[in-house]
This record gives C-alpha cells, sequence and structure tokens, in this order.
C-alpha cells in the first residue's frame, strides 16, 4: 500500500475575488500541470503551519488568516495524498514564486488553466458554491410576499435558493417552483429544491436538497448538477461524503423556530463534527449574515438560513 503523504494547500484570493494558481516546473511529478500552492507537511506541524511555512518558502507571502475548507484523498502513482484545503483571505507581500514555471489568477467559473492536478480539479465546483443560501417560507408568511422578499434578495446577491415547502402538493409546489426559477434564472442564481430527485428532474430545477432519511436511504448520487444533503450528525456526514454529494447542510448550530425541539449545537461541537470532509460544510439553524466570520472561523464554507436571509439583503457574503 503507498503511504499516506499530508499535503497542505492554499486558495489564495485576491481582492476581486481570483484565486492564485501555480504551474508544476519541469523534473517534477506531473509537470506542466496546475494546481493550488502548497506543500507537504512535515513532522511535528500542523496543516496551518505547514501551509504558512510552504507559502513563504514558494511565494514569499506572508498567511494573515487561513480557514480550513476541504480535506480530499487521492492516490496518486508513487503516493496516497491527504490534501488539507485552506482558503487564505488575507495574506501580505508581493507574490514571488520560486517553484513554479508559471503563475495565475483564475476565476471559478473559467477554465483557462489546463490541464489541472488531478486531486485539485474538483475543487473547482467547490469553489463555485455560493456562500449563502436562502430557504423559503411561503407556507408561512404567503407565496406574494416569499416572492417578493426572493426578487429583493436576488437584486442584492443572493446567488442560492433552497425551496422547502413541506406543506404543499406537488401541483402548487410546481407552480411555485417555476415563479421561483424564473426570477432566479434573471439573476443566475442556484434554485434547489428539498423533495425527491424525481421531482427536482421534473421541475427544471439546478439541483436538488436530501433530507437526512433521503440521504440515508439513497444508493447512488442524483443525476443532477447540483446534489445537497441535510445531516445532523457525523454518520449523515460520512454517507453524504460517499454519495459524492457537492455539498452538505450540518446544524441546528443554534435552537430555531422552525425545530423547536432540536437542541443547538454550538460552533464548537459544529467544527468538530464538520472537519476532515471532502464536501463544503454550510451552517444551519438560527444563522443570518452577522454569523459569516463565527461561520468561517468554524470551518464552514457559509451560511444557510430561512428568516436571517430575507432580512440580509445587500448584505451576502461572497
Amino acid at each position: 500500500m503507498s503511504k499516506l503523504v499530508n499535503v497542505a494547500a492554499g486558495v489564495i484570493r485576491a481582492p476581486d475575488g481570483r484565486f492564485l494558481l501555480g504551474r508544476r516546473a519541469p523534473g517534477t511529478f506531473y509537470p506542466g500541470y496546475w494546481e493550488f500552492p502548497g506543500g507537504k507537511v512535515e513532522g511535528g506541524e500542523s496543516p496551518a503551519m505547514a501551509l504558512a511555512r510552504e507559502l513563504h518558502e514558494e511565494l514569499g507571502i506572508i498567511v494573515d488568516e487561513c480557514w480550513p475548507w476541504l480535506v480530499r484523498e487521492h492516490h496518486y502513482e508513487h503516493a496516497r495524498v491527504r490534501l488539507h484545503f485552506f482558503e487564505v483571505p488575507r495574506w501580505h507581500g508581493e507574490v514571488n514564486d520560486h517553484v513554479h514555471s508559471e503563475l495565475a489568477w483564475a476565476l471559478a467559473e473559467e477554465s483557462v488553466c489546463e490541464p489541472m492536478l488531478p486531486a485539485n480539479g474538483p475543487i473547482f465546483k467547490a469553489l463555485r458554491l455560493p456562500r449563502f443560501i436562502g430557504i423559503t417560507h411561503a407556507a408561512e408568511i404567503g407565496i406574494e410576499p416569499q416572492l417578493k422578499a426572493l426578487e429583493a434578495a436576488f437584486a442584492s446577491g443572493l446567488e442560492c435558493v433552497q425551496i422547502r415547502e413541506p406543506g404543499m402538493n406537488e401541483a402548487a409546489l410546481g407552480r411555485f417552483a417555476a415563479e421561483v426559477s424564473a426570477r432566479a434564472r434573471e439573476h443566475r442564481a442556484i434554485v434547489l429544491i428539498n423533495a425527491s430527485p424525481q421531482l427536482a428532474q421534473r421541475l427544471g430545477v439546478d439541483g436538488v436538497q436530501l433530507n437526512s432519511r433521503a440521504l440515508m436511504q439513497c444508493e447512488r448520487r442524483p443525476n443532477l448538477e447540483w446534489v445537497g444533503a441535510s445531516c445532523h450528525d457525523r454518520e449523515q456526514l460520512e454517507r453524504a461524503a460517499r454519495l459524492g454529494v457537492d455539498f452538505a447542510l450540518l446544524g441546528p448550530v443554534r435552537e430555531t423556530t422552525t425545530h423547536p425541539a432540536a437542541r443547538g449545537i454550538g460552533w464548537q461541537r459544529f467544527t468538530e463534527l464538520a472537519s476532515g470532509l471532502p464536501m463544503p460544510i454550510v451552517a444551519l439553524g438560527g444563522l443570518g449574515v452577522d454569523d459569516w466570520l463565527a461561520a468561517r472561523s468554524a470551518g464552514a464554507h457559509g451560511i444557510a438560513a430561512i428568516r436571517g436571509a430575507w432580512r440580509s439583503a445587500g448584505r451576502y457574503p461572497r
């Protein structure tokens, strides 16, 4: 069996949202392939410590802040690599590369840097996942007020909505989904539905949000562009990872009026449950835009909210 090598890699952000990629130099494994900068975790180092050291040695920059994000494994011919990905939102210094043959700043929507190192390629889709997901509650506030709230939210930067209306019958849900999708298309926003994958496909939305029961019964990843899973414990999160979902919601972080009987897990427990997983984890439960920094520090990719989503127009994180 190949030895396991721990590697730290950084998604280094520029103010305009682009991130840095490096092209592997001749004489290395996979020469000419693009990768996220980073390197091997040495003995006695944490992945975060290794990342800071490697980025200083490779690029000459100082990491001011890094957030744990994903952990993915890949089997190469020479080794089994466990990649600890961090987002690096704040750093300083002039980029002066010492190991790559070329550097490039890219956006997740672009595919200008090809070929990508195999273990790095799937990261692009994770980077496309919006940081804030609004969840509908039209049955509570009314369909027209919900649609008006959606219009305002999309206009002010909301990039993803989950339709969650367990009280609607299929016909009503179809009509509501059509109204939501029409408004989302104007702003190129993602529409998910908390329903069966079959219904999601029939309605033509972008993806499905599997509830925890559907997740545990699902045998293979649904054939939709976006697949999310709602999770409450580590067993469900690991099931979601094996299924190959694009992201998971984890909570409730705090007590909510939607699920008053469920105790909030808090940020410390959130971090424990979310660590070491290969897909983005989105925090859920009694949260809003003001919880963004706490969520990121706890290892969350972003936040999902019901009531908090519609009070946050104009302040959605990116």
